[in-house]
Order: C-alpha cells, then sequence, then structure tokens
C-alpha cells in the first residue's frame, strides 16, 4: 500500500512538472521565409521576446510548402510567410488544423521597369511579365485594370481572377506569366514586369522604386500561423502582443519602408500623432 501510493505521488509529481512546463512554455521556433519576413522577427519580434525570457530560434525556408507542414508537426511553434487565402486553402487540401493569430506588415506586388521611367511609357505591343501562380497573377490582374491597361470581365472574383478574364486588353500589351522567383531577371528583357515584394528585395530593388503598386487588402497581408489547438497559451498571446507593440512599429518604419502596416500599427502610428 505503502508502494502504491509513493508510485501514484511520483506520477503525480511527474505530471504536474509536465502540465506546468507545458504552460510555461519559454522556448519558441518561429518559421519564415527567406528575407524581409525573417529579418521582422530578427530585428523587431525576438529582441522583444527575449527581454520576456524567451529563447527564440528563428528557421528559414526557401519555399512555401514545407513551412506548414513543420507547423502542423510541431517542429516550429508558428511561422510567418503566407496570406489568409493560402493558408486557408493549404490547410483545408492537407487536413492541417492551423489558424491565423495576426497580420503582420506586408511588401506589395508592384510593378517596375528597366527600361521605363513612367507609366505614361506604355506603347502597343509592350511585355509585361508578371506572376504564373493563379493568386499572385489575379492581383496583377487587378492593379493592371485599375491603371487603365486591360479591362477584366464584368462581376470577376479578384481572388480567383485570371487571363482568361480580360474582356479588354486596352494597351493591346503582351502578357508574359513567369515564375515568381524569377521575375526580377525579367527586368533585362521587358518593358514592365509584376514582382512580389519578398522577391524584390531579395533581388536588391527597392519597393519605392516601383512604378505602381497594389493596395494591400487584408486579404493579402502576410500573417503569423499557429497550431488551433495552440490559441490562448501564454506564449501565444506573448507573440500576438510583441506584433502590436511600439517597439515593432518603430523598427517597421525604420527597416521597412514601402511595407503595408495592418490595421493595428495604422492605428498605433495614428495615435502617437
Amino acid at each position: 500500500m505503502i508502494r502504491r501510493t509513493l508510485l501514484l505521488s511520483s506520477l503525480s509529481l511527474a505530471l504536474a512538472s509536465t502540465f506546468s512546463f507545458a504552460a510555461e512554455q519559454k522556448e519558441l521556433v518561429i518559421g519564415t521565409s527567406a528575407g524581409p519576413y525573417a529579418d521582422q522577427v530578427k530585428l523587431g519580434i525576438k529582441p522583444i521576446l527575449e527581454k520576456q525570457g524567451y529563447k527564440v530560434k528563428v528557421v528559414e525556408f526557401n519555399d512555401y510548402i514545407q513551412p506548414n507542414f513543420a507547423l502542423a508537426e510541431g517542429a516550429l511553434d508558428a511561422n510567418a510567410f503566407q496570406h489568409i487565402v493560402y493558408l486557408t486553402k493549404f490547410a483545408s487540401d492537407n487536413k492541417l488544423a492551423l489558424s491565423e493569430l495576426i497580420k503582420v506588415p506586408t511588401a506589395p506586388i508592384a510593378i517596375y521597369s528597366k527600361k521605363h521611367t513612367s507609366l505614361a511609357e506604355v506603347k502597343e505591343g509592350a511585355t509585361v511579365a508578371l506572376p504564373n501562380d493563379p493568386t499572385n497573377q489575379a492581383r496583377a490582374l487587378v492593379l493592371l485594370e485599375q491603371l487603365g491597361w486591360i479591362k477584366l470581365r464584368a462581376n470577376y472574383d479578384p481572388i480567383r481572377v485570371s487571363d482568361k478574364d480580360v474582356a479588354d486588353n486596352i494597351k493591346k500589351i503582351k502578357l508574359i506569366p513567369l515564375e515568381a522567383a524569377q521575375l526580377p531577371r525579367s527586368l533585362q528583357d521587358t518593358d514592365f514586369s509584376f514582382i512580389n515584394g519578398n522577391f524584390a528585395l531579395a533581388s536588391g530593388l527597392k519597393l519605392t522604386e516601383a512604378l505602381a503598386a497594389e493596395k494591400i487588402s487584408p486579404t493579402y497581408q502576410n500573417l503569423v500561423a499557429i497550431r488551433t489547438a495552440d490559441k490562448g497559451k501564454p506564449w501565444v498571446k506573448d507573440l500576438e502582443a510583441a506584433y502590436r507593440s511600439r517597439e515593432f512599429l518603430d523598427v517597421t518604419n525604420k527597416h521597412f519602408a514601402g511595407f503595408a502596416k495592418p490595421d493595428y500599427q495604422q492605428a498605433l502610428q495614428s495615435a502617437s500623432k
């Protein structure tokens, strides 16, 4: 009887220790795409969390597939590289229990040129490169319509619109779909190229050099994703608070000029004026 009591006592202590460790998790692994979103964590988020006693490791990925699998499997605690459209479809297709935590400053897709200094220089037959993946191509086509270069069919879906939805090629431009990562190189051969912000920055372009940039809607703002089961945990609340902080806003203003700020940063900046 005494041995059984001691055994139960030992098990209770072990379980209590396990639950305490889980509740007080202080080591975080955050996955990001290589480039500005990794820099946001390293320059802005990691220092804030480390002041609170966390140990933060940043893991960079060169693809958009592995970060979500790594998160779902527990190799990561959070990731930051995607928008809600991508997260929702990827999680649904692969049956992963992942959720959005918070939006982050996002580099817009924009149009650049090595041959022209103004969009007004567009001529009939001009070559325009744009991403060949459905989500980013839709963003480029919407911006082309806003520029008045094309007319899309009535009642188009801005998230799913494709080149098949071009009802009128007003400027008679030649659209050249390319893999997003190859678009910076296309500037040597095209009149204009649409380039995602992260690839533009990685190639040495400045967001402020763009001839025009999209006004990013919340749909296309990048976000921090977590496992759905982790919602409400103390470290999750601390991670979200770090993004919402004045310190991170200051880092955004200093190091990420041209990035579209999420609503909470816009509100914080307006309140401080």
